[in-house]
């Protein structure tokens, strides 16, 4: 990380419209994650990550209301315990604290101009915080999210996704939410990987693009053979990196699981195989930054996919703060 800016420098924030961190059970024993995440407005010099919303959905290819996201993820992730059902000798609960920026204030403007206003306030962001946790909003947000870190070493994304998302940018109608990764990798993304790619959920030539630029695909059914094993041909693929950076597409997970997406498919991951796998690589100590995406609470059915992604955060955040 480079030096951190005053708290006037700040990159533009606004206080989500809820009613605030608190955790909802009444049991004293019981810790949340309500209980340890803190709003900030200044320094984030006592905190172990920083949350960011992302509310926007402009870009999306399909269902919108991912704009909607952030919220609904907090809310959730408000009532999760901070516990883990560990009996090694290991901490169950260890001590952290978690800060809440609040949401990125976003222009009114197309899809390109929106990124690049992100970039500006997003590059900031990574000045400022230990590590940034993006609660989106769409996937056309990854390459802004991403692009400041290049100018930082190698870079390498773990992206869970039931598709590529690596559409060329067309000229008449400018990036989607399908194309961040091809835009990385124009700009000098030293390594791709795609975790739980769907068959039929994508096309050859976008196939053949990420094996031209060395890319590796590793289809959903892989993890028929654990995840342990996944998580360690991912690690290989991320050998020469300096900078991880992990993205979750909600619709990476099944669609009886995640139902609120804008493509829900059959074939997709479990909870428990996501979870296990992001908690694996969030303490991964090159990790410089994490989001979920295109989590669409309209779409929900009884709240599965908010409370996936709220989970998913969860998990990520306690494998980074344990490694």
């Amino acid at each position: 990380m480079t030096a951190r800016h005053s708290p006037d420098d700040a990159a533009p924030f606004e206080r989500p419209d809820w009613d605030g961190w608190h955790g909802p059970s009444g049991d004293p024993n019981d810790r949340q994650f309500g209980d340890v995440v803190t709003p900030l407005e200044g320094s984030s010099d006592d905190v172990d990550a920083v949350l960011v919303g992302e509310p926007y959905d402009g870009a999306v290819i399909g269902r919108r209301g991912a704009r909607h996201a952030p919220v609904a993820i907090r809310h959730s992730l408000a009532g999760v315990k901070t516990a883990r059902c560990v009996t090694d000798g290991s901490d169950a609960d260890p001590a952290f604290r978690i800060g809440d920026r609040g949401d990125l204030e976003l222009p009114d403007a197309g899809v390109a101009s929106v990124q690049d206003h992100v970039h500006r306030a997003v590059a900031d962001v990574h000045d400022r915080e230990p590590l940034p946790v993006f609660l989106g909003g769409d996937n056309s947000l990854t390459y802004p999210n991403v692009a400041p870190l290049l100018e930082r070493g190698r870079v390498g994304v773990v992206n869970l996704d039931a598709h590529l998302d690596c559409r060329e940018v067309r000229e008449d109608d400018g990036p989607t939410s399908g194309t961040p990764y091809r835009q990385l990798l124009n700009d000098g993304l030293e390594t791709y990987v795609c975790v739980g790619a769907r068959h039929f959920e994508t096309s050859g030539p976008y196939v053949e693009y990420v094996d031209r630029q060395d890319g590796t695909i590793v289809p959903a059914e892989a993890f028929d053979g654990g995840t342990d094993a996944v998580v360690e041909r991912v690690r290989e693929a991320m050998a020469d990196v300096d900078l991880l950076y992990v993205s979750v597409d909600c619709d990476v997970l099944d669609a009886t699981a995640a139902p609120g997406v804008s493509a829900p498919t059959p074939g997709g991951l479990t909870t428990r195989e996501l979870f296990a796998f992001v908690r694996a690589m969030a303490g991964d100590e090159r990790l410089a930054g994490f989001e979920v995406v295109e989590c669409s609470p309209p779409l929900d059915e009884q709240g599965r996919t908010v409370d996936a992604a709220a989970r998913t955060i969860a998990h990520a955040l306690t494998g980074y703060v344990t490694a």
